[in-house]
């Protein structure tokens, strides 16, 4: 019978994927433990996500997956309360052609008219809610990348021409030239001097759904680069990227304050900047607490960020947080301190503004 499942005699090999037949009726059996822990890790993990194929038929997705740009796709995760993670610009966009819809079995997503730039990673997983309280179910999750193909596109579109990439001694950088056909050359290039960089597969590697990847980034990689990629046709180039050695170790914010007059005398204005050194793409939050602050004395606020060069290829981001005091009086006289904080923990400083 047509789409019902059938086991085949010969027991099924690690990862394999086999073709079953369909004109013969075999009584179903439950898998034996060892065959059940035979099977590959990742196939289990896309227990709960299928693709939706014509006449009503359904199929498993592997870890990739290559469609035709322009095609329309339907994905089905099995559960009553599932949630989806797809490429973000598709959210960004408010994109209409994408379409999620929640029944009682099972979530839909559709995607139509896909063009290469929806090229990504589509994974969805049931939560688990107690109450207000939600948690991932690990065990019941289903991912694919999907390879959205064009020959006209074969780099995956981006927003903008000319991207960032900051290279930090302590991690990887990734410079995201992602393609759209997995079969496609891809090569990395300096603009100067012009030259091809060396993808020895061990410091620097690509990966088709990330892009090249530094392992060990130094300052020696900074500089201006591109990729090319070709694929049965004239090679493509991809846009360019600035690659910034990042000069700033990790940690809590470095942070200073000053004050624009220690002594200030009555109705003047009066200005405390906080200051912070960090790395170009980590965030610092600012809090203060100043003398005026439980009666509710107004005071205007204002925080300013920028990126600075220090020395040849070495990039650091200055964070600033202004407290302005407009029309200093007897209230104002005291301690005003700032909190920076970020990913790595929280830096104190203060300063002291007196009545003249």
């Amino acid at each position: 019978v047509i789409g019902q499942p059938a086991k085949s005699k010969r027991p099924k090999e690690p990862g394999e994927n086999k073709i079953r037949p369909v004109n013969k009726k075999v009584k179903p059996r439950n898998p034996k433990m060892k065959e059940r822990e035979s099977v590959d890790s990742s196939l289990k993990s896309q227990s709960i996500l299928t693709q939706v194929m014509d006449k009503g038929h359904f199929q498993k997705l592997a870890a990739t997956l290559s469609l035709a740009a322009g095609q329309s796709i339907e994905l089905r995760c099995k559960g009553n309360n599932v949630t989806w993670s797809y490429p973000s610009y598709l959210d960004t966009f408010k994109d209409s052609r994408l379409s999620i819809k929640q029944l009682d079995r099972y979530s839909q997503l559709i995607l139509a008219n896909s063009t290469a730039a929806d090229t990504g990673e589509y994974s969805c997983w049931l939560q688990l809610c107690n109450g207000n309280k939600c948690r991932k179910d690990e065990t019941k999750t289903g991912s694919t990348y999907i390879f959205f193909t064009d020959k006209e596109e074969l780099f995956v579109p981006t927003p903008s021409y000319f991207e960032i990439v900051y290279l930090n001694p302590d991690k990887p950088a990734v410079i995201p030239c992602r393609v759209t056909t997995p079969s496609a050359k891809v090569t990395l290039h300096r603009e100067f001097p012009a030259e091809e960089i060396e993808t020895d597969g061990t410091d620097i590697i690509y990966d088709a759904k990330r892009g090249f990847v530094f392992q060990h980034p130094t300052s020696d990689h900074k500089g201006i680069v591109y990729c090319k990629a070709e694929s049965q046709g004239a090679p493509q180039i991809s846009i360019k990227y600035h690659l910034l050695y990042v000069e700033v170790p990790k940690g809590p914010p470095s942070a200073t304050i000053a004050v624009s007059s220690s002594r200030a005398g009555l109705s003047d204005r009066v200005r405390v900047v906080c200051t912070v050194l960090g790395e170009p793409d980590v965030d610092v939050n600012f809090r203060w607490q100043y003398p005026g602050q439980e009666s509710g004395r107004p005071v205007i606020i204002q925080n300013f960020w920028r990126l600075i060069n220090r020395g040849i290829g070495h990039t650091t981001r200055i964070s600033e947080s202004v407290l302005l005091v407009e029309d200093f009086e007897d209230i104002d006289v005291g301690n005003y301190v700032c909190i920076a904080q970020n990913l790595q923990g929280e830096t104190t400083v203060a300063t002291k503004a007196e009545l003249k």
